[in-house]
């Protein structure tokens, strides 16, 4: 069974995301990666002879096949990062998780997916925004993505199972548990329309370490990180740097310069690493989602010489229209540190056009 050799994969010490990616690509299946020699285990980076020896031995099977018993008696969904049902825009992120767990029934690569993160203190006026924020969604077809921690992310949940905004909860904790507490109903609430995720296996505690962790994936699912309020130090802060690193949006609400909650915001906003916003709709101009009529493709284009993967880009781009550096990425199979190489020498010729929310369209 598949799911149980890709389950005991992440129960190996010593083997991360990375060297979990490794063992994949160098094997192709998490099976073949638990049938290999130790000689050839040794030949993937990463790989010592310590974690060769506890993938011989197989000792973590014990251990996933209660998890498989767990997710099977709970209905959750284990998705392993080779799976098209694994959140794309995350794949592509260098250090993504290798496994998720999820429940619910929201389709984890929605069209347009946002990210909404702030302080754990919310401010009446964050409460405003929140509130404004989401009820601006409402039949635009856009996943909302959170932490379902106290403060913002709460209210942004909240918000969104009032308004009938599909929304997914990201833990910092196994799903045989919902932190904090108070969010039970919340949490259930939203698995009518949304979803709970994390890639942590049941009996994981919300211990402190993990919610940073958590914030990577908050992150790297969205094509922009909304930040309401924020202090300068926090999650909500950590998650904006993240997404910056991905090279994805972040937006942040200006506010008052003498709140402690609206400093973050400020912050990010003055040194250039968030877009000011106003209202949902200065989010959409940014991220190119008001305007998705195709280009029309130049026939000049065609009688280029072009190398194979740039032409694979422009059939994309002439077919789809203006498309994220994600979905790019995703449809022509291409690492991002190499798509963007080629968009780059694209946009050099005159071929490729950049817009706003890191969108790319045919010239």
């Amino acid at each position: 069974m598949a799911v149980l050799e890709q389950i005991a994969l992440n129960f190996i010490p010593g083997i991360g995301c990375v060297t979990a990616r490794a063992l994949i690509e160098g094997f192709g299946t998490a099976e073949e990666v638990f049938a290999a020699k130790k000689s050839k285990l040794l030949t993937i980076q990463g790989v010592g002879e310590r974690t060769a020896g506890l993938i011989a031995r197989k000792q973590c099977f014990a251990r996933a096949e209660k998890e498989v018993e767990f997710i099977d008696r709970h209905m959750i969904t284990p998705l392993f990062f080779t799976e098209d049902r694994f959140p794309a825009r995350l794949r592509n992120c260098y250090d993504a998780p290798a496994m998720l767990y999820y429940k619910g029934p929201a389709a984890l690569n929605a069209k347009k997916v946002v990210s909404i993160v702030g302080t754990r203190n919310a401010t009446p006026y964050g409460r405003e925004l929140v509130k404004h924020l989401v009820a601006d969604l409402h039949e635009k077809g856009i996943l909302v993505v959170s932490g379902l921690a106290h403060g913002v992310d709460g209210l942004a949940h909240r918000a969104c199972v009032k308004n009938g905004v599909s929304t997914i909860g990201v833990l910092g904790h196994g799903l045989d548990r919902v932190y904090p507490l108070q969010h039970r109903d919340l949490a259930e609430r939203m698995l009518e329309n949304g979803g709970l995720l994390t890639e942590f296996p049941s009996g994981t505690k919300p211990d402190r370490e993990n919610f940073p962790k958590r914030n990577r994936i908050i992150a790297g699912m969205a094509d922009a990180t909304i930040v309401v309020e924020a202090g300068v130090k926090g999650g909500a802060l950590i998650t904006a740097d993240l997404a910056n690193s991905y090279n994805r949006d972040v937006f942040a609400f200006p506010g008052d310069v003498f709140s402690e909650y609206s400093a973050g915001c400020n912050f990010l906003i003055k040194t250039n690493r968030a877009h000011l916003v106003s209202r949902f709709r200065d989010i959409e101009y940014l991220l190119g989602w008001t305007d998705h009529s195709p280009a029309k493709p130049k026939q000049t284009a065609l009688l280029l010489n072009f190398t194979e993967e740039e032409r694979l880009v422009t059939d994309i781009l002439q077919a789809d229209g203006a498309t994220s550096i994600d979905d790019l990425c995703f449809k022509a199979q291409t690492p991002q540190s190499k798509m963007v190489v080629v968009l780059l020498g694209l946009e050099m010729q005159g071929i490729v056009v950049s817009m706003p929310g890191k969108l790319f369209r045919m010239a």
